[in-house]
């Protein structure tokens, strides 16, 4: 349910399209905010990172009855909030996105607005790693992702293309909401096994898609997943995520970045270009068969591809049953932890750590002190010998001349008198103790 989501803009505070009443917008240069930090409903304890529109923080929610549910926060930057295009497309695709409900999509769970410049999505937490994490760590691990994994990774993603892509929005007239932004990053895996697709924020549904009033700093898209149209900035079909999607497949069986720059070139220009090297699929079966789906699902010209997310879909997995390549949710999975364990281990611990530092409260700083240097006391101080004194008589020397060892002799001895009375005291205890015994004891005899 999405119940929390502002339904009309009119349900959001007005928004303001200039500075900080009447200063000029300086963008924030520091990386997020300071934690913890209260914002809306959420407390944010962790910042993820930052990306070209937001700051991402896992943060927590915590309901009158004391449920946590832990979620992610996005911020928008203050300089996007302040771009007049720009805000108004976030918060209209932020509430079409809210929509969709698909085990395949990350849910958005809130859109809030706090202050004149604070604007925030609050979306469900997935906890495991991105694909883009995945594919990096493999690569630095050398661990081979298998087939059938891909092909389950990509399937999943066809499946919740096909759902935005077919979504009727009965209020507005409208089917379908394109993502525009099908990249690893934005693929995430679950430690279970769940694969969703995240960030239909950026994205403009076709009843706005004429509007040109977004930023042109704002960039649709990561020029590495881009069609060739999308790359010219002509409008888009749901068959620019189709050749995203068939870029992500070809990556993962081939274990290589398909579009890549030479010195001086852009990934911009690759895009255009759109030269698919073919893919050396020997190790896998009916090789001619996965050659073929790449081939359609990356054509340049878009009327040669898949018509839709739906007919790729289909093809992937017959070609899965065919070459006996189909896998389960479980098994990526426990693909995941086997190659994983440690530092998703590690991960998990420092999350729960940190929550656990939030709900004691702000953190102490402690300071280390340095030791003291100790001073041995009693001081110790070997008493010279003395010499036997000879019958010659020599005259003593004055008192203001004395000799240090003397002082030290003095000093040492007034020292050592506690211990001497202690010890006496001791001495004079045990002797009594013995001579009340010997009384008894003849006491004791005359009675007999």
């Amino acid at each position: 349910m999405v119940a929390s989501l502002p339904s009309t803009d009119a349900a959001l505070p007005p928004r303001v399209t200039g500075g900080f009443r009447g200063e000029k917008r300086v963008a924030r240069k520091t990386p997020g905010r300071l934690l913890p930090h209260k914002l809306g409903p959420y407390e944010l304890f962790d910042h993820i990172g930052k990306g070209g529109m937001a700051d991402i923080y896992r943060a927590r929610r915590v309901s009158d009855l004391g449920v946590v549910r832990e979620v992610v926060v996005k911020e928008v930057l203050p300089e996007l909030v302040a771009e007049r295009g720009f805000g108004d497309l976030l918060v209209a695709e932020a509430k079409l996105a809210a929509r969709l409900e698909h085990s395949n999509i990350v849910r958005v769970e809130h859109l809030g607005r706090e202050d004149d410049d604070t604007l925030y999505i609050a979306m469900e937490y997935v906890h495991g790693l991105d694909l883009r994490e995945l594919l990096k760590r493999s690569a630095k691990g050398r661990i081979v992702i298998p087939a059938d994994l891909a092909l389950r990774i990509v399937m999943d993603v066809l499946r919740a293309l096909d759902y935005a892509h077919r979504f009727r929005f009965e209020d507005r007239g409208q089917v379908g909401i394109i993502h525009r932004d099908v990249s690893p990053s934005n693929i995430l895996l679950s430690l279970d096994g769940e694969v969703k697709l995240c960030d239909f924020g950026i994205a403009r549904a076709h009843d706005i898609e004429s509007k040109s009033d977004v930023p042109t700093a704002m960039i649709e898209g990561k020029a590495g997943y881009m069609s060739p149209e999308q790359a010219r900035g002509e409008p888009l079909d749901g068959r620019a995520d189709v050749f995203a999607a068939g870029i992500i497949l070809h990556e993962l069986l081939s274990g290589r970045k398909l579009y890549r720059a030479v010195p001086g070139e852009s990934l911009l220009e690759v895009a255009l270009r759109a030269d698919i090297p073919p893919l050396d699929a020997s190790h896998l079966p009916h090789a001619e068969e996965i050659r073929a789906i790449l081939g359609r699902a990356l054509a340049p010209n878009r009327e040669h591809r898949y018509a839709t997310a739906a007919d790729m879909l289909v093809a992937v997995d017959r070609y899965a049953s065919h070459a006996r390549l189909s896998a389960t949710s479980l098994r990526l999975g426990a693909f995941l932890s086997e190659n994983f364990e440690d530092d998703i281990t590690t991960s998990m611990r420092r999350r729960e750590l940190a929550v656990e530092a939030l709900a004691r409260g702000p953190a102490a700083r402690l300071v280390v002190l340095e030791p003291a240097t100790p001073t041995p006391f009693p001081l110790k101080i070997k008493r010279p010998k003395r010499k036997k004194a000879k019958m010659t008589q020599t005259p003593e020397p004055p008192i203001e001349d004395a000799p240090k060892s003397l002082e030290a002799t003095s000093a040492d001895v007034s020292l050592d008198r506690p211990r001497e009375r202690s010890r006496s005291t001791f001495v004079f205890v045990v002797v009594a103790l013995a001579f009340i015994a010997a009384i008894a004891t003849v006491v004791a005899l005359r009675g007999h």
